[in-house]
């Protein structure tokens, strides 16, 4: 069965490989070192001049869909970014939960659109269609067009590091989202009431984890005299990525990165999930599942699954569940008030003494996926370039992620300090992360630094959403996270070696996904299985994988 769906898996994705060396009865056409000048390169306005094309053009644009934005169409951001720059957009809205598998479709179909955005493209699928000549590179048209992009590349140098592929060549614009509390979100949030009312202390170890979620289990915290507390769960799918149960806790035996789980140890580049740490880490996962503490739907609900649970009507249900923020699991100064009843511990330390925090390191700049790129299809590159660049301003930011000034947000006031003190630049009249159609909910191309979006933001009242994710994650985080070397920084491949990864990433990692949760449910025995399970992973060339990745971080480290 597992040969089989390795065998499916690999059918499907030379499928979706446009022109790639998958299809050997088709000629690739040789990708352009250069971009030249289109026949429409006289319709745009020169840098730092608006609207950024004299006669309107219309740009084909495919994105993930969001569930926080109504209609990306009538989207008060949309608006405001075509008036400003003349560039109608004709939207191709992709499920927020198979994305990944219709751009696949979408690639493979020929019909490509203008623009691919935020829909993570990978390294390695850069790499590929990129030497194919479907996406553009856009090294030359940064240079002419990307006023602001050029200034980014100064000012954060990493950011250029991260989309620059070998040969020099830059298929995406980077996602920039400088932001301390999301670089450490792989949190554990507690229902505080909950300790409060049984006398517990917030809980330091696993054994004192075990303990508070045996309590609020059987003890009927929320005083309702039924048994429908749900101590511990966690979330599963692309829409709850920084809510599955496995990461904050496995970090007490091992660290875990909650993607590929790779590290970098004295400059070599391995995986967690095949030690012996992993291992006991599982059995601890077993044990919180046999005992009833974690809830079985753990490996099968959503992100609104979970914000469901955290806002039972009424009555608190759930007691633990991981989480980015509050606003993942709650609403934000909403009526309930539970985005501050459930407060994010501090790592817990393991039975070995290793107590880790999640650090994406790279997370600002996307780890170098692809969210924004310009494919062979556009006529009107040098516009597009313009257009993406025009994103990348405060106050496309602002109107991006909050919506429209005097609506959503507005200049601040004489007198106004962000969260550290100093001057504020602007008051935010709306919370983030309720259903709305003035922003696009975090999508598009984004500038976002620590020192001027989010610690500018004015704190108008207390308790302020941005300064108390600041200040737990400074407190309670930031002292575990692990050493920058240690961590796999942005890496591309060659065209050979991304064809190798495309399949051994998805084939490895799946497995390993799976295998939690089937450890951790007791549908497969640690100890008999364990054996079968690394064999499985030897077999599906997890040391070539390896090597791959091990021989392009050496030669990134050589570059430097």
């Amino acid at each position: 069965m597992k040969k089989m769906s390795m065998m499916l898996f690999t059918t499907f994705f030379c499928s979706s490989l446009l022109l790639s060396a998958c299809t050997k009865d088709t000629a690739a056409p040789a990708a352009p070192s250069t971009a030249k000048e289109s026949a429409t390169a006289s319709n745009v306005a020169p840098v730092g001049q608006f609207p950024i094309v004299k006669d309107k053009i219309t740009l084909k644009v495919a994105i993930k869909g969001s569930s926080l934005v109504e209609d990306m169409k009538t989207n008060g951001y949309t608006k405001w970014l075509e008036e400003k720059t003349n560039v109608h957009v004709d939207w191709t809205i992709l499920d927020e939960k198979s994305s990944k598998e219709q751009l696949n479709l979408l690639l493979a179909g020929g019909s490509l659109p203008d623009v691919i955005m935020n829909l993570d493209v990978s390294p390695e699928q850069q790499m590929i269609y990129g030497e194919q000549g479907v996406f553009v590179s856009l090294t030359d048209l940064i240079e002419k067009y990307g006023e602001n992009t050029k200034k980014i590349f100064s000012e954060m140098p990493e950011a250029k590091s991260a989309v620059t592929a070998p040969g020099n060549k830059i298929y995406t614009l980077p996602y920039i989202n400088d932001c301390f509390h999301c670089s450490l979100d792989f949190k554990m949030y507690v229902y505080k009431p909950w300790l409060d009312k049984l006398g517990l202390k917030e809980p330091t170890t696993l054994d004192e984890f075990y303990n508070m979620l045996k309590a609020f289990k059987e003890k009927d915290p929320n005083g309702n005299g039924k048994a429908d507390e749900i101590a511990l769960i966690g979330g599963a799918g692309s829409t709850a990525t920084k809510s599955q149960v496995d990461v904050f806790l496995m970090n007490s035996f091992i660290y875990d990165d909650g993607f590929k789980r790779m590290t970098v140890n004295n400059g070599k580049v391995d995986v967690a999930y095949n030690k012996p740490e992993w291992k006991e880490g599982l059995k601890y996962l077993n044990k919180l599942y046999k005992d009833g503490l974690l809830d079985r739907q753990s490996f099968t609900i959503d992100k609104a699954g979970l914000k469901t649970i955290a806002e039972n009507p009424d009555i608190a249900i759930g007691g633990a569940i991981p989480a980015h923020s509050p606003s993942d699991i709650t609403i934000v100064e909403g009526k309930s008030g539970r985005w501050l009843d459930y407060q994010p511990i501090a790592p817990l330390k393991g039975p070995n003494g290793v107590q880790k925090a999640t650090w994406l390191a790279y997370d600002k700049v996307s780890n170098g996926k692809g969210q924004f790129i310009i494919t062979n299809a556009n006529k009107n590159q040098e516009a597009t370039m313009r257009w993406a660049d025009a994103m990348y301003t405060f106050e496309a930011a602002l109107y991006s992620n909050f919506g429209v000034e005097g609506s959503s947000w507005e200049k601040a006031k004489p007198g106004d300090l962000g969260r550290d003190g100093a001057p504020a630049s602007y008051r935010l009249l709306i919370p983030y992360g309720r259903v709305q159609n003035e922003n696009w909910a975090q999508y598009g191309l984004n500038y976002r630094t620590d020192k001027d979006y989010y610690a500018g933001q004015a704190v108008l009242k207390l308790p302020d959403k941005e300064k108390m994710y600041y200040d737990i994650t400074k407190k309670n985080y930031d002292p575990y996270k692990p050493k920058l070397e240690e961590i796999v920084p942005p890496i591309f491949f060659s065209p050979a070696e991304s064809q190798q990864l495309a399949d051994l990433d998805k084939t490895i990692n799946d497995f390993v996904v799976s295998n939690i949760a089937l450890f951790t449910t007791g549908d497969q025995d640690i100890d008999k299985g364990w054996d079968n399970y690394i064999a499985t992973l030897e077999k599906m060339n997890l040391k070539k994988y390896i090597e791959i990745y091990q021989k392009a971080l050496d030669a990134k480290n050589v570059k430097k």
